[in-house]
């Protein structure tokens, strides 16, 4: 039997048995963190945590104002961009760039799809955010904001660009999020650890990040860029043969921490277990 056959058939039987999962009456106090959680993982996601959605609700942007009310808790999915493909790009999106860009976002909203129906049979409201969806065209702004959503889940911390910057992959991520009341315990933020770093401020090609850094989260995204050239800059890659989206990628592949693989014992220094005074790898 080939060995990708007998790896596929294993991720299924796993599958099966989350699937299989009975929930007690809901009255009954339990905790389903590690189910949800080996669920989206064997779905195909490299990273997931859980983000507790009380800050969203005391003010932080979402579109509607409603759209949290049924939910207490959002989970947050990450899938890895490929890394032949993101070091390609020098100067803007290559049209590999764009098509990857796409089946990352398709292959996520698949997962967070599929999760969301998984929920829902076990009894609990869901609703899934598509990767790259946008609720407010005006504004450019979904119905909640992934990277806020991936920092409160302890995905990564927001850096310069805005970007998330995971200890495991850097800033090499697409993400996705589902809102949900099945009871689940939130994890915490991570330490920024961008420090004194300028590669992506040096390398923006509209010279749009300001180098400003933050230990919690911005205020605003014109905290950390100037918001008009960006959006400028992806409009004019947008109009370029075998583009035709607003992205860029430049800040993507210059930033040190997704260069290069991490070991577990610098991952684990990030993620605030020790080694707190290293920065970047």
């Amino acid at each position: 039997m080939p060995e990708d056959y007998r790896e596929d058939a294993a991720v299924r039987r796993q599958l099966d048995l989350c699937n299989a999962l009975t929930v007690p009456d809901k009255i009954i106090d339990i905790d389903l963190t590690p189910d949800i959680k080996t669920y989206i993982r064997l779905s195909g996601a490299d990273l997931t945590g859980i983000a507790d959605l009380e800050p969203f609700k005391n003010g932080w942007v979402v579109v509607p104002e409603d759209i949290l009310n049924p939910y207490a808790y959002a989970v947050s999915i990450a899938k890895k961009l490929d890394d032949g493909i993101i070091n390609t790009i020098i100067d803007g999106p290559t049209p590999e760039y764009a098509g990857h860009y796409r089946d990352i976002n398709a292959t996520l909203d698949t997962i967070s799809a599929q999760t969301a129906v998984w929920i829902t049979e076990k009894g609990y409201k869901a609703r899934a955010i598509p990767a790259s969806h946008i609720a407010d065209d005006d504004n450019l702004l979904g119905n909640i904001s992934h990277k806020a959503v991936a920092r409160m889940a302890g995905i990564g911390w927001q850096g310069k660009s805005l970007l998330i910057i995971s200890p495991e992959y850097g800033p090499r991520i697409r993400l996705a999020t589902i809102l949900t009341d099945m009871p689940l315990s939130a994890d915490e933020p991570i330490r920024n650890r961008c420090g004194r770093c300028m590669e992506c401020v040096k390398a923006c090609p509209a010279s749009a990040i300001k180098n400003i850094s933050t230990d919690s989260r911005y205020e605003t995204r014109e905290d950390a860029i100037y918001l008009n050239r960006c959006f400028n800059k992806v409009s004019e890659f947008k109009a370029r043969p075998g583009i035709g989206a607003l992205i860029c990628g430049v800040c993507v592949k210059v930033c040190p921490f997704g260069k290069k693989k991490s070991s577990q014992k610098r991952v684990a220094a990030a993620r605030g277990l020790k080694d707190k005074d290293a920065l970047i790898p």
